[in-house]
């Protein structure tokens, strides 16, 4: 479902943005749409990643090696 909203931009911002998206051949909602959707779209990503991440930093990774000495018996005097 679309909505309309309402910007106040500044009138040579308008100007340019109106000459980029005939250049596109679209229109500059259309031009703001697509370029919120990206900003949007890589926040969510972003996220997405940081949560993996901390996900896994907390899991922690075995690499494989083996406790061969116990703590006690390398600090024993």
């Amino acid at each position: 479902m679309k909505q309309n909203i309402t910007l106040s931009l500044d009138k040579d911002l308008i100007k340019k943005a109106k000459v980029i998206s005939a250049k596109r051949d679209t229109s500059v909602s259309k031009l703001l749409g697509q370029e919120l959707r990206k900003m949007v779209e890589s926040a969510e990503s972003y996220e997405a990643a940081k949560r993996r991440a901390i996900a896994n930093l907390r899991a922690g990774w075995h690499l494989g090696g083996k406790v061969i000495v116990s703590r006690e018996e390398l600090h024993e005097r």
